[in-house]
């Protein structure tokens, strides 16, 4: 049977931070989940749901998003690593795995590199290298600069072919239930830091210190990640292994029961 969700308020480097807590059922590190730009930790349920309830899940609304308030100064990836870090220790976990989607996928290379002895395996979802990267087209960049698809839900439906792809090309209106109906929205503010956390930044690099096991997940119809950002971070990761499914760029959420027991399997591959 599942545990209750747990709802937490955190200070967190003097930030307040809305987190949740999905206890598992067993024994086991937890799955810190890493959210794309501009997106509450509840855009995130219908994978959590279809997770195994044995993991244990952690969800976070980084500063200026959800439920956490503003950030009070600007923030970078690494800095945002150490207070997830931080995070983690006050929710009693000393070991634990990441995924990270889109732009979370960055914030989750980061922890990687930074928390070696923390992060157990890393799962990369519908991401890429940072500023060093096969971009999107202009004219899906442009949509991404800013947070009216989440403020505006028929533009998200208006929008949801081009900037999503996938399941999403024939049921934008989907979008309406996925990022609408239950999300919470963050501050104008918020997103532009969000932006400027990850403006100059690139993993590419330091992708070959990385000695995580690493699962890399990438929709083959990806307007906003190009599927070759997949090969090229699996290439260079040291222990990493591509998976490419038949969706967009949320693909962890529009399908989420075929992805999330692929997860669970790389997670706990004793079964």
């Amino acid at each position: 049977m599942d545990r209750p969700l747990e709802l937490r308020q955190l200070t967190v480097l003097g930030h307040e931070i809305r987190a949740a807590v999905r206890p598992g059922t067993e024994p086991g590190p937890p799955l810190l989940l890493c959210n794309g730009i501009g997106a509450s930790l509840d855009l995130l349920q219908p994978f959590v749901d279809a997770l195994d309830p044995r993991i244990g899940v952690v969800r976070f609304d980084v500063p200026g998003v959800g439920g956490s308030p503003d950030p009070k100064v600007p923030y970078n990836f690494a800095l945002l690593s150490v207070g997830v870090a931080k995070m983690m220790s006050q929710l009693g976990f000393d070991r634990y795995d990441v995924l990270g989607i889109s732009w979370g996928g960055g914030l989750a290379q980061q922890l990687a590199f930074q928390q070696p002895r923390r992060v157990r395996r890393l799962v990369l979802v519908s991401t890429a290298t940072g500023s060093l990267m096969v971009p999107a087209p202009p004219s899906v960049l442009r949509k991404m600069v800013t947070p009216q698809r989440y403020r505006d839900a028929d533009y998200a439906v208006q929008v949801a072919a081009e900037l999503y792809g996938g399941q999403m090309r024939e049921r934008p209106d989907d979008v309406r239930r996925l990022m609408h109906a239950h999300s919470r929205v963050g501050s104008r503010r918020g997103y532009l830091l969000q932006l400027l956390a990850g403006a100059g930044w690139s993993s590419l690099p330091g992708l070959p210190f990385i000695r995580q096991p690493t699962l890399v997940l990438a929709g083959d119809d990806d307007p906003i990640i190009p599927l070759v950002n997949a090969r090229i971070m699996t290439r260079l990761l040291p222990h990493a292994t591509l998976h490419v499914y038949p969706d967009g760029h949320l693909g962890l959420v529009t399908s989420a029961d075929t992805l999330a027991p692929l997860i669970a399997g790389f997670l706990r591959p004793e079964g």
